[in-house]
């Protein structure tokens, strides 16, 4: 009985050390301005399967995504965010995408064409 005890313990405790090596947080620039911005980039974020969280601060324009490696990566994540017209470093929105954002949404996409062109 005491082993089978240990065993479902020890069972428990591997399963949850799993669950918990799967977590992970990333943190990359996505470009946006205002509250409007926030909550667009967030729930962007948010949409992708195996997000746990997100949260975007508009003065460092830097998002925070926890994410489940197992349901899927970083990449996923920029990839939705550029869909809803954002800028990250690893993907830039559509052109028509951007250009249907309200006025007081649109960034300065010079900017991030500097960046992505200063990492090549």
């Amino acid at each position: 009985m005491k082993t089978k005890m240990l065993s479902l313990i020890s069972m428990f405790l591997l399963g949850t050390s799993m669950l918990f090596a799967q977590a992970k947080t990333e943190k990359f620039k996505v470009y946006g301005n205002c509250g409007m911005c926030e909550n667009r980039i967030e729930k962007a974020a948010q949409s992708v399967e195996g997000v746990t969280g997100a949260d975007w601060d508009k003065q460092t324009k830097m998002i925070k995504v926890s994410f489940d490696e197992s349901k899927t990566n970083v990449h996923k994540v920029h990839m939705a965010i550029a869909k809803v017209g954002h800028d990250t470093d690893m993907h830039k929105a559509k052109d028509e995408t951007y250009s249907s954002l309200p006025g007081c949404c649109k960034y300065d996409r010079t900017a991030s064409k500097k960046e992505d062109h200063s990492k090549h």
